[in-house]
């Protein structure tokens, strides 16, 4: 990653060879400087396998896959980690025990869900629902982004093909992390929001659903870092865990046909909800943590000219927009809910009505303008 970002730099900002070189050794250092700062002093993550919940019947089979964050690296106990949380939570409110089964491997990248994949089914060959997390050390070990969404499709293919719903929750924004400095900071967050918009659109052409963790946790963490965050500095901590399990888990309900509260809940578009084409989804979502992208159709279609349809919700009650931004960020409407023509929160320009009817009877955004802003693409 550090030879491409490094070149981006360069090149953005149009700098001469001799601005380069030094460029690229400012960015060196500085990335030495985060290793050193952002160390791993845990022996391991907590065991969280197990049943969940003492209800009778048959238990609900949820499994886990990813990385550090997945495993609950930086948690005080078992029951701190995202998969204990979500399946505690689900027993409750489902009236039946869960059953935990967590593969999740601490330094994981996409390249490793496929043994992930292999050791889970053989244990559950049918889950009920599958919860992966995983990209941050796909940006960290510069995994390029189309080997990283080659290897997450054929997992969530394979996920489908068994029977189970896929809830992916995106790479998070590696730019909250205070020991990274600038401007390594800034451009490890355009990467992370690339990799995230680019597992969105695959994991939806795929069958699943996604949820932006994005910089879910960083005006907590600059508010309260010792509180949101580990004693690394890199992993969160308890707290921390807690508020991603808070955005993940309605979608892991949907996804288990259980109730939500978001369960059959129209798009709002003061919160700037939609259904849009995935990429333009994708985009939006990447930028705005708690933000659940899934497939859907429009007029019983499933798909246009841009892609597949997608409904993007804002699962997270609290949306945290960057200091200074509406934290709406809606489009203007007129008396009957239709956009007046100004340009919609992605970027996008629209041709044509807005009101159009899904399936559901939600509204969907049909412009078929180009984006104006670049499209993360993967490898880029």
């Amino acid at each position: 990653m550090a030879r491409k970002v490094a070149t981006y730099a360069a090149g953005t900002a149009g700098v001469s060879a001799a601005g380069f070189l030094s460029g690229w050794g400012v960015l060196k250092g500085e990335a030495a400087i985060a290793r050193r700062v952002v160390g791993q002093p845990f022996d391991g993550a907590p065991d969280d396998n197990g049943v969940y919940g003492a209800a009778p019947g048959d238990p609900i089979e949820l499994l886990v896959l990813g990385d550090s964050t997945a495993k609950g690296m930086g948690a005080d106990d078992a029951s701190q980690t995202v998969g204990a949380i979500i399946a505690a939570a689900v027993a409750a409110l489902a009236g039946r025990p869960v059953r935990l089964t967590n593969v999740a491997v601490v330094g994981a990248t996409s390249p490793d869900l496929g043994g992930q994949l292999d050791l889970a089914l053989s244990q559950v060959p049918h889950p009920a629902v599958t919860l992966i997390m995983i990209g941050a050390n796909d940006v960290t070990s510069r995994l390029s982004q189309t080997d990283a969404v080659e290897h997450l499709a054929e997992t969530v293919r394979r996920l489908r093909d068994a029977g189970s719903p896929v809830v992916v929750g995106t790479c998070p924004d590696l730019g909250i992390i205070k020991p990274v400095p600038p401007p390594l900071r800034q451009l490890a967050r355009r990467w992370s929001r690339h990799l995230a918009a680019a597992q969105t659109r695959t994991v939806v052409e795929m069958g699943g659903r996604t949820v932006s963790l994005g910089d879910l946790l960083g005006h907590e963490f600059s508010d309260s870092p010792t509180v949101m965050f580990s004693k690394d500095r890199f992993h969160p901590s308890s707290a921390g865990y807690a508020r991603a399990a808070s955005a993940l888990l309605p979608s892991v309900l949907d996804a288990l046909g259980e109730v939500s509260a978001d369960t059959g809940r129209q798009p709002d578009r003061l919160r700037g909800e939609a259904v849009r084409p995935v990429a333009s989804a994708a985009r939006r979502a990447a930028r705005d943590p708690g933000t659940e992208v899934t497939g859907t159709e429009v007029e019983g279609v499933a798909r246009n000219v841009r892609g597949p349809w997608a409904v993007l919700l804002r699962r997270h009650r609290r949306p945290l927009p960057p200091p200074g931004e509406d934290e709406h960020d809606a489009e203007p409407v007129d008396e009957r809910g239709r956009t007046t023509g100004a340009e919609p929160i992605d970027g996008t320009t629209t041709d044509g009505p807005t009101d159009v009817t899904t399936t559901t009877g939600e509204s969907a955004d049909t412009g078929s303008a180009p984006a104006t802003d670049a499209e993360p693409t993967a490898g880029s």
